[in-house]
This record gives structure tokens, sequence and C-alpha cells, in this order.
């Protein structure tokens, strides 16, 4: 018999504090059906955004495992039938054919301790984010990175703010809309930012006022929470950030992913063609020597 705030309230891991405080608003005024309807949107544009991230990052990673792929089963299968036939026949090898026998010899000995070291870096790591201090450097570091830092930093704010304005045409005060929106976020950079707004806005300092002293909030973000302050607006100027903040997170990952394929795909090339190159040359070597 409880109510659906209540239900949602008990599972905090799958339903952040935004939707318990937006459902418990739209219960206590009456349109619970249209604060469902507005969630229902806020949640289709992120899953939207998120599909198109995945989608321009597929094919790089699908380029990157066929090649390593390529290349492990010619240094594994191919490459050393060659070296074994070569030793027979005791032949002067090209310097690029003796340049892959050592790389290929060196990981033989070396490539399991090698992967043990990585995985065992990668772990570390891995753990060290999962602890408060190590995740607020992580995330702190995502946000400074070139490129990337931007993109994270977009798709951040736009949650934000569409977070933000959702609760705010709920009803909610605005004060509990930033606890709920800090409560919502994931990234703890982002959450200090937004704990210090919302001090300040206690103190009552206003909403952009203390935007501008983080270099978090972007001057579009500010500039449009002070226009829609002033014209009591704020969830209307909340949506055209996050819509604007949205559009140049796609072209910014669209670009990346322009720039990074056809740099993975020469480097790959390059990195195909020595192992053919250093294959063929010496199959020719061998021959002329023969011949000879």
């Amino acid at each position: 018999g409880s109510s659906l705030s209540a239900a949602l309230k008990k599972h905090p891991r799958v339903f952040s504090p935004m939707y318990s405080k937006a459902v418990s608003a739209g219960e206590q005024g009456g349109n619970l059906e249209i604060v469902l309807r507005q969630m229902a949107d806020y949640l289709e544009r992120g899953a939207v955004t998120q599909k198109k991230i995945k989608g321009a990052l597929t094919y790089p990673f699908i380029v990157v495992l066929v090649a390593v792929v390529v290349i492990v089963i010619l240094l594994t299968f191919v490459f050393p039938s060659f070296i074994s036939f070569y030793a027979e026949v005791g032949a002067e090898l090209p310097l690029t054919t003796r340049m892959l026998i050592g790389l290929t010899d060196w990981f033989s000995h070396y490539g399991l301790y090698l992967l043990l070291v990585v995985l065992a870096a990668v772990g570390a790591t891995y753990a060290y984010t999962k602890t408060p201090a190590g995740k607020y450097r992580w995330h702190k570091m995502m946000l400074r990175l070139p490129v990337v830092g931007r993109i994270v930093q977009l798709s951040e704010l736009s949650r934000c703010c569409r977070t933000m304005s959702l609760l705010i045409k709920v009803g909610l005060p605005l004060p509990e809309v930033l606890a709920a929106t800090i409560r919502s976020t994931n990234n703890k950079a982002v959450e200090e930012s937004l704990t210090e707004v919302q001090q300040a806005l206690i103190r009552g300092e206003g909403l952009a006022q203390p935007m501008t002293k983080r270099a978090l909030f972007l001057p579009l973000m500010t500039q449009m929470v002070r226009v829609g302050e002033e014209t009591g607006h704020l969830e209307n100027a909340l949506v055209t950030v996050a819509e604007s903040f949205e559009a140049e997170a796609n072209d910014k990952t669209t670009a990346a992913v322009g720039l990074i394929q056809p740099g993975i795909t020469v480097f790959l090339g390059l990195l195909v063609g020595f192992v053919v190159l250093a294959m063929l040359s010496a199959m020719y070597s061998v021959y002329g020597q023969l011949n000879l």
C-alpha cells in the first residue's frame, strides 16, 4: 500500500533520487501522468545520446580487434613455420625478418609476464577508482583530458541541466532540485562543483552567480541560467542548454572518431605490412641464395 515514490526510494541502486523526487512531486500535485511522460522523454533523450556515442566507437573497436587477431595468427602459427624452414636452410635473413624474429622471441619468453603486469596494473587502477579518493581523481582527470574531457564535460552538464529542468517543472524548490541532482550524478568532480553551488544558493547568492566561479560550468550555461532566473523560466533555459550541449557533444564525438579511424587504419596497416614484408623479403632472399 505504499506510494510509488516510496517504493522507488527502496531501490536507490536502480532509481536515483531524481526519480523518487519527481514522482513524489507528481503525486502531491496530482499530475503524476505528466511527470512520468516528462521522465520518459528525459530517459529517451539520454538513451539516444548514449547510442550515438557507442555507435561511433564501434567501428574503431572492430578494426583494432580484427587487426590484433590477424597479427597474433601470423606470429603464432604462420611465422614460426617460416623460421624453422629458414633455420634448416641456414640462409642469411634480411634485417626486417631478423627484427621480427627477435620481437617474436621476446614475446614468447616474456609475453606472459608482460600480460600479467598489464592485468595487474589495470586491476589495481580499477580497484583504486572504486575508492572515494580514486574515483574523484579519475573523474577529475577525465575532465582534463584533451578532446575527451570536453565531451565528458558537455555530457555531464547536459544531463544535469535536464535533471534540474525536470525537477523544476514538477514544482520542487531549487535547493531540493540541486540536492537531487547532486545525488543523481555519478561524476564526483561534478558533484563537488554542484555542492558548492548549492551551498552558495542557500546563502542567497542565486544559481548563476556561484556557477561563474567554477570552471566546470561553461559560459553558455551560466548566461542562460541567469536569463532564466531573471525571466522566471529557468526550466526552459536549462532545456535549451541541455540540447545545445548534447548537440555539441555528438558533433565532437563524431569528429574525434573521424580523426581516430584513419589513424588506426594507417597504424595497423603499417604493422601488418611490416609483418608481411618481413616474411616475403625473407622468402625471396632464401630463394635467391638457393638459386646461387
